[in-house]
């Protein structure tokens, strides 16, 4: 073999599977629909970077492995990612599925009908799995892994949350209800992707784990990028936001 030879290796490959090092996000292109607001020039923030208890969460939903294999639930999952989140709740991704630094906006039902604006990073993805990661002012800080896995003769679907809540008012969120609602989210989510491989009665199983009862109290001051507070604020200016575009309308610049 040539000195030369340019052909990837198996640790060449891998590194394909994972996001270039950033220091801030950029969205590259807003769909039509979708809201920018809390993610372009945010950092990324994981679990130790949040404020509130950390928790690890699993659901997963078991399907006939001699007809539903790992890689097609995958390759389906990441391509149509948003088509099966419960409905109100809206993934703003790239048309061509979820790749290594893709960085999509997500526009979220609340409840009280409220709207809450924030995004993801795309951090891994192969043919096994893919992982997302939060920036500064979503919910929580942490990742967030989907895989598949061929167990006897199931296909183990899953989704993985490694999270702290951001800041101490997401904390609340959580404890008032909060951590019900993700639970569901996913739940409904998981079961979404059973019912588009033919299996609408597949059971979603839910395992939560607190891996550390200790509030990092340090970082209070992430609520100063809350996702939540900026999203209000965002929704109480759309009338001042309105007038000024019809006034702009009227006399266009010369």
């Amino acid at each position: 073999m040539s000195s030369n030879d340019e052909r990837p290796t198996a640790a060449n490959r891998d590194a394909a599977n994972w996001a270039k090092m950033v220091s801030r996000l950029k969205v590259a292109q807003v769909p039509d629909g979708a809201v920018n607001l809390n993610v372009d020039g945010r950092q990324l923030a994981s679990p130790i970077q949040g404020f509130g208890k950390m928790w690890q969460k699993t659901y997963l939903v078991r399907l006939p492995g001699e007809r539903i294999a790992p890689a097609e639930v995958i390759a389906t999952w990441r391509r149509q990612f948003g088509d099966f989140w419960p409905s109100g709740n809206h993934f703003y991704g790239p048309l061509t599925g979820i790749e290594p630094g893709d960085v999509a906006l997500l526009n979220l039902r609340m409840p009280g009908g409220s709207k809450l604006s924030t995004g993801v990073m795309v951090l891994y993805a192969d043919e096994e799995s893919f992982t997302l990661m939060t920036p500064q002012g979503h919910m929580f800080a942490g990742w967030i892994t989907f895989s598949a896995a061929q167990q006897g003769d199931e296909t183990v679907v899953q989704t993985q949350v490694l999270m702290r809540a951001s800041d101490p008012v997401f904390e609340l969120a959580l404890t008032m209800g909060g951590h019900g609602q993700e639970d569901r989210f996913w739940g409904e989510t998981l079961g979404n992707v059973a019912a588009h491989f033919g299996c609408p009665e597949a059971v979603v199983d839910t395992k939560v784990v607190c891996v550390d009862k200790r509030r990092q109290w340090s970082r209070w001051r992430n609520v100063w990028h809350s996702s939540a507070i900026r999203s209000a604020i965002y929704m109480a200016e759309a009338p001042i936001r309105g007038a000024q575009n019809l006034t702009h309308r009227r006399h266009p610049a010369s």
